[in-house]
């Protein structure tokens, strides 16, 4: 493993944030994340870079970064999939709050500023995220249906540049390193949220998703059914619970179905299948 950690910095301060970047095959795209976290409005931050095995220029684009600023570190591992590249750089990191963000996406310039106080307020909050806006091949608001956690049962609403405590990938053990085709930060927001806790949204647009042509996405919504139904039979005591209720019923009936880009996600069919059931 190479690691670079060159410490000439102004401040020996503590980060409150630290911003995980896991990078494979997109260095073409990291000058612009990075300068996405350089150019935030709060300042007490780190910025941790996985280089997940990456055959391009990841690492000479990432160490070039590290002379710029020290809050920015980088270290290399072997290829072993997004949830052990997000894990790992989070046992790394030194922040009370953790921010993932893929090296192809960037942040709002306010995104920390305004996320920190809504954790700082209240202490049962254990997300926070905001409205998106896509860029690149496709460009507008990224619609998504408010936050429920019925609703989140059934599709993914918060996508993975969301902030959460530190504290929180301690107690449920990170991401699930079996997810590799996706969906891995759906199950880890119902994982943290299946015994409580808030989650905020930040009125404001301060998380920019880049669609592509060719993308992971596509990936994910081949694999949606298999990724759904793990979780499901994952967290089976939490959707026998609900579903007990019909409440996962009544909130698919208010919510119809979900939408990434121009395509319709429907229920998978192990959820049809507890909905049958409890009828």
């Amino acid at each position: 493993m190479d690691v670079l950690n060159i410490d000439n910095s102004a401040t020996k301060e503590i980060p409150q944030i630290s911003v995980i970047v896991p990078c494979y095959k997109q260095a073409e795209f990291l000058d612009e994340c990075i300068n996405s976290v350089i150019d935030q409005t709060f300042q007490n931050w780190e910025c941790i870079i996985v280089d997940d095995g990456s055959p391009d220029n990841t690492e000479e684009v990432s160490k070039e970064w590290c002379k710029k600023d020290t809050r920015i570190k980088y270290y290399k591992k072997i290829n072993e999939g997004l949830s052990k590249a997000r894990n790992y750089g989070i046992g790394l990191a030194a922040g009370k709050y953790i921010l993932p963000l893929d090296a192809d996406d960037k942040i709002g310039r306010q995104y920390m500023e305004l996320a920190l106080p809504l954790f700082e307020e209240n202490a049962s909050v254990k997300i926070v995220y905001c409205r998106a806006e896509l860029f690149g091949s496709m460009r507008g608001e990224w619609r998504l249906p408010e936050y429920s956690f019925k609703k989140l049962l059934m599709g993914n609403m918060i996508f993975c540049s969301a902030f959460f405590p530190k504290t929180e990938w301690e107690r449920i053990g990170g991401y699930d390193i079996n997810m590799k085709e996706g969906s891995e930060d759906w199950e880890f927001w119902i994982n943290m949220l299946s015994n409580g806790g808030e989650v905020k949204r930040i009125e404001s647009v301060q998380f920019f998703y880049r669609k592509k042509k060719i993308s992971m996405v596509l990936d994910t919504i081949i694999y949606f059914e298999k990724n759904s139904n793990y979780i499901c039979e994952k967290h089976v005591s939490v959707y026998d619970k609900i579903i007990g209720n019909h409440i996962i019923l009544n909130a698919f009936k208010e919510s119809k179905e979900y939408r990434l880009g121009k395509i319709i996600l429907y229920l998978p069919r192990k959820i049809w299948n507890f909905i049958r059931k409890s009828k």
